[in-house]
């Protein structure tokens, strides 16, 4: 009886003790953490695309830029069109990235046709 005690009574201690352990694994669905790593992806990309230019292929683009956050693609009157959507200022504080957060880059037939909303509506 008294080892079933003091077995019961090193449990409630034990138990006690664990009350304030917490771990937190995220929603797995997030790429940004709380040191501003999107801040600086929205940097870098507004730096470089200050770097694009007209005439570029997408392949320059891509070397340049990095991987779109978004992107189309269709056929239009012949030409393939490809639209590329960086990350370049925050709208939402909810740490998902969607297209009006981003900047449109217009490749017409492999090459830059332009960039921006202006760009991206006349196509």
């Amino acid at each position: 009886m008294k080892n079933k005690l003091l077995g019961l009574a090193f449990f409630g201690i034990a138990s006690l003790g664990l009350t304030g352990c917490v771990v937190n694994v995220g929603d797995g669905e997030s790429d940004w953490d709380n040191n501003g790593s999107w801040e600086k992806v929205q940097d870098s990309n507004r730096k470089n695309l200050s770097k694009v230019a007209l005439g570029m292929s997408k392949a320059q683009v891509t070397t340049l830029m990095g991987t779109a956050d978004f992107n189309e693609a269709y056929i239009q009157q012949d030409k393939e069109v490809y639209v590329l959507f960086y990350r370049t200022q925050r709208t939402h504080s909810d740490g998902k990235t969607t297209k009006d957060e981003c900047t449109p880059v217009v490749i017409s037939n492999n090459a830059v046709v332009g960039w921006g909303e202006m760009a991206y509506s006349k196509i």
